[in-house]
């Protein structure tokens, strides 16, 4: 099938739903109990890092979550594609600075820009040789964005494909998430993050007042996701710091990454998202991969903002051919015979 027509069948095809009640004693918290490590960032942040796979992989693939999440966000993709790659592949996945288990950091600090910074103190340091593939989700798709506009010769010599799932290459100002963005509240709360941060509890309730009901809303396409999931991903966002959520929301008003998509171009791509994403609407999908020749669009029908969490399958798939697509064709093969291993057990 030629990629055009994957693109099509992409966008109007509906996957099946999981009965409400699925993943009902899932343990969410598996990425904590593999190989960990930590990066220092330039500034002297540490990043909480964890590795599935061997160190000699001939492939890396690289993960950073979105806004407001962690590393955990891509509980499936981790589970899944670790008994789908087997030992051909290494998987990389950190907590971006400020969230999970990684450090906090100056305000000042939280941009779009430094998180691509930040994106290269990781590879630097879990994949100083070989090839690699990025992969992100939200404001991690803003983080490879950021990444290849900063380190365009990354690219194709060592970075040979990417991902940029419910995401945006300039501001979201036009989105649900704009008009949140205007709420005095928010600017209000984000003052006393920056200048007096000893009262930024006070405002704790004021910022989740305003941020919240739209995030929970706007997180999936289909009441009849498990609860199980539901739960999980609203743990993340809870346990995300006032300051983080407040620095960070400005940040995603006012980045633009459009420079990056002529390296993107480069290599093969993947974008994704929901239909029903009210953060990242799919319209902003459509214009990056209508600028990535090499790109296959996928529209997954029903989801919402973490299509990744709602839809998982879908994305695996999806990113299994991204890796075919990338990656030479013996890496392609064996990854082949891996996968058939898998369903032949299964």
């Amino acid at each position: 099938m030629g990629l055009a027509a994957r693109r099509s069948v992409a966008a109007l095809t509906d996957p099946p739903r999981r009965r409400r009640g699925s993943y009902r004693g899932e343990d969410f918290e598996r990425l904590d109990a593999d190989r960990s490590s930590v990066v220092t960032t330039e500034d002297g942040v540490p990043l909480a890092v964890r590795e599935v796979g061997p160190g000699d992989a001939p492939l890396t693939v690289v993960f950073a979550h979105g806004f407001c999440l962690r590393m955990g966000a891509f509980y499936f993709q981790r589970t899944r594609l670790a008994e789908q790659w087997g030992p051909q592949v290494r998987m990389v996945f950190y907590d971006q600075r400020g969230h999970g288990q990684s450090g906090a950091a100056s305000p000042d600090t939280y941009t779009v820009e430094q998180l691509g910074r930040d994106l290269e103190a990781v590879l630097a340091v879990t994949v100083p040789r070989g090839p690699a593939v990025l992969v992100g989700h939200s404001m991690g798709g803003m983080t490879v964005l950021s990444h290849a506009r900063q380190f365009p010769h990354r690219y194709p010599k060592q970075i040979v494909g990417a991902a940029v799932i419910s995401s945006a290459v300039e501001g979201v100002a036009r989105s649900p998430l704009g008009e949140i963005l205007r709420n005095p509240a928010l600017e209000a709360v984000r003052f006393v993050a920056r200048y007096a941060p000893g009262a930024v509890h006070r405002t704790r309730g004021a910022a989740r007042s305003v941020i919240g009901p739209v995030l929970r809303a706007a997180s999936y396409g289909d009441e009849a996701v498990s609860p199980s999931v539901v739960e999980f991903s609203q743990r993340m966002m809870h346990g995300t710091s006032i300051t983080t959520l407040v620095e960070f929301l400005h940040a995603l008003e006012v980045h633009d990454e459009a420079a990056a998509l002529r390296v993107l171009a480069k290599v093969p791509t993947l974008i994704a998202c929901g239909d029903r994403d009210l953060l990242t609407p799919m319209e902003y999908s459509k214009a990056m991969a209508a600028q990535l020749p090499r790109s296959e669009l996928v529209i997954v029908g029903g989801a919402g903002h973490l299509v990744q969490l709602e839809e998982p399958v879908v994305i695996d798939d999806a990113l299994v051919r991204l890796v075919e697509r990338a990656t030479p064709s013996k890496l392609v093969t064996l990854s082949r015979r891996v996968r058939d291993r898998v369903r032949f057990r299964g």
